[in-house]
């Protein structure tokens, strides 16, 4: 969580943060030294001549407490006017400063004499005049603000913000990270008790009585030393050489006599902050007033500047017209996001830490592995004699190389996993802390910033990320047999099964009797697969055959049986064998049929409509469609509606093979079971015999059913839902696809995934 607790400028733990309008953080003594102010001179000049000036100009340093970066002893002209040039002739610019922004212009906002430990460009610091007090300059900065115009670029997102006639003291402090940063020093030990604080920093490795005063810390050991104890215990070189040594901090500010008795924390004449953790920790919390009307608590938050108001700003201030929500409920609902954004982050965290430990056990791997492999080789090569000994130096290479090869690899995988790790647990640590807090106003100061920050955070670990990008094996083989004369052209050959495949179950899927499975080789493979050979029972757990053979990965079955449960299972071949099967994957086809007529299997004669299901006939002659399904096993039943039936005509419904005559009415040949009616009676052909002649024909509006058994091999029909006739035909066995004839006095409709009707009538006796 230091991290998310450090100045970006100084790169120390925060003093006084304030919030710029991006939602950054920083210092407000750091926010003096990059704060850029424009000249005078420059003020009013038009953006394209403020820009080829301030791009050749040089920059005075600011002074070090000027929250306008004020100038000193006359010095020239700053080159912030690409950002506040067009700002001060009156506000018709101040929205207009980002124009000329760092990033979009390549104007630079100030110009940079030093860096910070974190590579943030700051401005040097100037003295002050001999004799003025830190005050009195702090007076001067605020007047050279007051009269000219100034801007602030945050030093994480380069965005450029200007400065009101309040300056820096414009922007709220954020005083709920200023109170974790005060929690933090504690638990650290380096914020001591008020009696107890030291003067100096002192060395912490000295056996000298007292320590000598420290002169550096160490960053990286977070220790302090002393000149002598640097030199001896933490030489710059070595393991040392990229420790970064930095001044000490400068000791806790012992609070004052007074304000500690009464339990009260006062600011300091040089506008300082009350510190929550001093003297008065223990006093009753003040509740943040509004810096525009100091007597006046927060009690509202305004949704449109993002901000804590007071009822003044709502009745007299520029939130009169903006809308707001009470404090304390959008206080609750931005803590709500932001502990709902953490559990992504905290999920991640915790697969972060599973797949380090999954890497590391891959470096034990790799290791143990390129061994076994090395001792292999070195026995292989040793009973060739002296014709393998050239040979063998070359394939230990390869072995080496591979090995260090995949420990580089899962080195920076793991290096960068762990520095994203880190760097979530951290956000993680300090939203916590954030959400501890009980401020709300502060709180949703931030609170914007950190869900943006913990949403992206999470968005870091994509799919993928927590995959290792190397393989533990290694896939390297030496083959022994060839002859003596090939041994010069001796090298690793592909002598290994390829993996089994891995079934992709998210695209495994059943239409109708139909299945589609998906496959795919695991990642890393150094055996890739020649084909696949895919296997699929007679889904009754019968024996499994080849389906499919061939190199696509996805494969679509078409033609088995409604209701009934199949399993399927893959393998992979190349030149060295076939590999070993997939896992089973069970798939279940439809229990009832869907289907349609058959555009292309029916006669020219027929016109279909209705998505193919309705169907008519452009001749006086009788012509045959088939439907879209066909039927082996099971129990299936389906509808016709006859939409229209002029002139008594003989439509036939049944069931035929997909060879069936199609040019003559449905029953005629050897392929076709079916019933023919007209409008008083209906008959049964088969072969062209009419068996059953049986009472009751078809009309507008009737209904024919057919019941397809194939489990008991009959074919019964209905109309208007009573049975017409006794069992049409019995022995049915083989495939059959549903059937029609009819020609152009007949148009009917077909009903599919239908459920077998129960409730059917008592069949019709037969006539003569």
């Amino acid at each position: 969580m230091e991290e998310e607790l450090k100045c970006p400028v100084c790169g120390s733990l925060f003093r006084e943060p304030i919030i710029l309008p991006c939602s950054h953080n920083v210092c407000l003594p750091c926010a003096r030294t990059i704060a850029v102010q424009t000249p005078d001179g420059e003020q009013h000049l038009p953006p394209p001549l403020l820009l080829s000036r301030g791009a050749a100009a040089a920059a005075p340093p600011p002074d070090q407490d000027s929250a306008a970066g004020a100038t000193s002893g006359g010095a020239g002209a700053s080159t912030a006017g690409g950002l506040g040039g067009g700002a001060t002739g009156g506000g018709d610019h101040a929205d207009k400063l980002s124009l000329y922004s760092e990033t979009d212009s390549g104007y630079g906002s100030y110009t940079p004499s030093l860096k910070s430990p974190n590579g943030v460009r700051v401005l040097p610091m100037v003295p002050a005049p001999p004799g003025s007090s830190a005050a009195a300059a702090r007076g001067a900065a605020c007047s050279s603000l007051c009269s000219s115009s100034s801007s602030i670029t945050c030093p994480q997102c380069h965005r450029s913000a200007s400065l009101d006639h309040r300056g820096l003291r414009g922007f709220q402090r954020n005083r709920l990270l200023e109170g974790i940063v005060q929690r933090y020093q504690q638990g650290r030990g380096v914020v001591a008790g008020a009696a107890a604080a030291p003067a100096v920093a002192i060395c912490q490795l000295c056996d000298r009585t007292p320590p000598e005063p420290a002169a550096t810390l160490c960053e990286q050991c977070d220790v302090l030393y002393c000149a002598t104890c640097q030199l001896k215990c933490h030489p710059s070189r070595g393991p040392f050489a990229k420790h970064r040594l930095v001044q000490p901090p400068p000791p806790p500010t012992p609070p004052e006599a007074t304000p500690a008795a009464t339990g009260t924390s006062t600011a300091s004449s040089a506008g300082g902050c009350r510190s929550p953790g001093g003297a008065g920790a223990s006093a009753p919390r003040k509740f943040p007033t509004c810096p525009e009307h100091e007597m006046e608590n927060y009690s509202m938050y305004c949704v449109s500047c993002r901000s804590p108001v007071c009822y003044m700003c709502l009745e007299e201030g520029r939130h009169s017209k903006h809308e707001v929500k009470p404090l304390g409920a959008t206080w609750k609902q931005h803590k709500a996001q932001l502990s709902q954004a953490l559990n992504g982050v905290s999920d991640k965290a915790k697969e972060a830490k599973e797949f380090l430990v999954q890497l590391k056990n891959i470096l034990q791997q790799i290791q143990e592995n390129g061994l076994d492999y090395e001792a292999c080789l070195v026995a292989q090569c040793d009973a060739l004699v002296d014709a393998l000994t050239r040979q063998k130096a070359k394939l230990l290479t390869k072995v080496t190389k591979e090995r260090e090869h995949k420990l580089k690899m899962v080195w920076d995988q793991i290096n960068h996993c762990t520095l994203k790790l880190r760097q979530s647990t951290g956000l993680m640590e300090y939203c916590l802390e954030v959400i501890k807090e009980d401020d709300p106003s502060g709180f949703l100061q931030i609170s914007d910033a950190l869900i943006k920050r913990v949403q992206t955070s999470q968005e870091q670990w994509v799919k993928g990320a927590l995959e290792p990008k190397v393989s533990a094996e290694f896939d390297l083989t030496l083959d022994s047999e060839p002859l003596l004369q090939a041994i010069h052209q001796l090298d690793f050959v592909q002598m290994k099964l390829p993996p089994v495949p891995l079934l992709q179950l998210e695209k495994c899927c059943t239409r109708n009797n139909s299945v589609t499975l998906a496959w795919r080789t695991p990642p890393f493979t150094h055996s890739p697969a020649d084909g696949y050979i895919l296997e699929l029972d007679d889904g009754d757990g019968g024996q499994f055959r080849e389906v499919y053979v061939g190199k696509e990965t996805l494969c679509t079955i078409d033609g088995l049986h409604f209701n009934s449960t199949y399993n399927a299972r893959v393998k992979a071949f190349n030149s060295s064998g076939v590999g070993p099967y997939s896992k089973t994957v069970v798939l279940q086809t439809s229990d009832v049929a869907w289907f349609t007529f058959d555009p292309n299997s029916g006669h020219r004669d027929i016109i279909l409509s209705n998505d193919n299901q309705t169907a008519t006939c452009s001749s006086y002659d009788d012509r045959v469609v088939l439907g879209t399904a066909a039927f082996s096993k099971g129990v299936h039943y389906w509808e016709l509606h006859v939409d229209r039936y002029d002139n008594h005509p003989d439509p036939a419904f049944g069931v035929a093979r997909a060879s069936v005559v199609k040019d003559m009415m449905l029953g005629k040949d050897d392929k076709a079971w079916a019933m023919y009616v007209d409008n008083n009676r209906s008959w049964f052909m088969h072969c062209n015999s009419h068996t059953n002649r049986t009472e009751g024909g078809v009309c507008k509006g009737a209904t024919v059913g057919v019941l397809l058994d194939l489990n008991k091999h009959t074919l019964t029909f209905f109309i208007n839902g009573q049975q017409q006739g006794p069992t049409a035909f019995s022995h049915v066995d083989g495939v059959f696809m549903p059937a029609l004839s009819l020609n152009r006095n007949v148009q009917v409709t077909l009903h599919t995934g239908l459920e077998v009707p129960t409730n059917l009538g008592r069949p019709k006796l037969p006539g003569n």
